[in-house]
């Protein structure tokens, strides 16, 4: 079944009528609720995925939705540029504000030597691990002493003053270690074999 392909110039009259919405400074909800209409529905006719773009009442009801006419929604089909007009504010609007992304993850590798966590890590397993990032019950981790050892292990539990873990010799072994002598946990992300 072929998906449904729009008229290029109902396209471009969705593409100019989305410039308009933006030029006033609304989202698509913004501007679909001034019409009773919700934001998905405001966007079908933006992406030219609803029938009558066309017909001058329902332009004129879009348009008249972003304080405009469809003479300017005309003028921006054809490429002449509307008269920028500062519409009055009607309530909270803002321009658009950029946003800084989360800061890169730091992920730090260790490589297996013995075979303390067989099954669940080999020998020549190489763990990548999150510093700071706290594990889960039954989730790896790699314990970074306070000496500089480093100690990969299974987290069990922690308590006030101790960590409970296993993997010390053996998977069925459990180790508490005392928290004052532990610089950082982390949890383990992934177990690649090398």
């Amino acid at each position: 079944m072929p998906r449904f392909v729009p008229d290029p110039e109902v396209l471009c009259l969705g593409e100019a009528l989305a410039a308009l919405r933006r030029r006033r400074g609304l989202s698509q909800a913004e501007a679909g609720a001034r019409l009773d209409m919700t934001s998905q529905g405001w966007g079908l006719y933006e992406s030219g995925r609803r029938p009558g773009l066309f017909r001058p009442d329902v332009q004129r009801r879009l348009t008249g939705a972003l304080d405009a006419t469809p003479e300017a929604l005309a003028l921006l089909v054809s490429g002449a540029q509307t008269p920028h007009v500062d519409p009055a504010a009607t309530g909270l609007e803002s321009r658009g504000r950029g946003f800084d992304g989360p800061p890169p993850v730091v992920v730090k590798h260790l490589k297996v030597r013995d075979d303390a966590l067989s099954p669940w890590a080999e020998p020549g397993v190489i763990l990548e691990y999150q510093p700071d990032l706290w594990p889960r019950g039954g989730q790896g981790c790699v314990i970074e002493m306070k000496d500089g050892d480093l100690r990969p292990r299974l987290f069990d539990r922690s308590e006030d003053d101790r960590l409970h873990v296993r993997g010390a010799g053996a998977l069925d072994r459990a180790e508490v270690i005392d928290r004052q002598s532990v610089a950082r946990i982390s949890a383990v992300i992934a177990r690649r074999e090398s």
